[in-house]
């Protein structure tokens, strides 16, 4: 029975695990969120479920603008079956540190760039099934070219994976 608990609880706390920023410090081209993510950046995603199925797919458009360590993202969502949202992430950077708040997300969110990527933990909450979820959110950015960055967000509650966000961005 320990055995079997202990099993559990090493799957578990490997789900949680996740890559160290650090490991890509020399990789090419330097991704400055700041830099990047000011003016306006048009995005296409799909939401994936645990096992792999596309659940919904979307366009979004961002309007960011900076002042300073001092960044809006407005965050403008239209998904395949029509349903319109907006985020807008209030960030604070503190040299390749960053702090972010949104309307639905739970706290505040940490991140940190390292070379050409950017990851960022925060805790969204979820409106599905007529319940509200508060979901882990582990949010990677990897910049390709002066224009292009990819992105891919693991989503999981109790350590378990729920779904991924897949995105590709192209600033304008």
């Amino acid at each position: 029975m320990r055995l079997a608990i202990a099993a559990l609880a090493a799957v578990v706390l490997a789900g949680c695990a996740s890559a160290d920023p650090a490991r890509y410090r020399s990789a090419t081209p330097v991704l400055d969120i700041a830099t990047y993510f000011d003016g306006t950046i048009d995005g296409w995603g799909m939401f994936q479920d645990r096992s792999g199925n596309v659940v919904r797919r979307f366009t979004v458009r961002i309007d960011a603008r900076w002042e300073g360590n001092r960044g809006v993202l407005d965050e403008h969502f239209v998904f395949d079956d029509g349903e319109r949202q907006n985020r807008v992430w209030a960030l604070v950077r503190d040299g390749d540190r960053y702090t972010g708040t949104a309307g639905d997300v739970v706290g505040t969110g940490t991140g940190v760039q390292q070379g050409n990527a950017f990851n960022l933990r925060y805790v969204l909450a979820l409106p599905a099934g007529g319940r509200v979820w508060h979901v882990d959110m582990d949010d990677w950015m990897w910049a390709v070219d002066e224009r292009t960055v990819l992105n891919r967000t693991t989503m999981t509650k109790f350590g378990f994976r729920v779904g991924e966000v897949t995105l590709a961005f192209r600033k304008r």
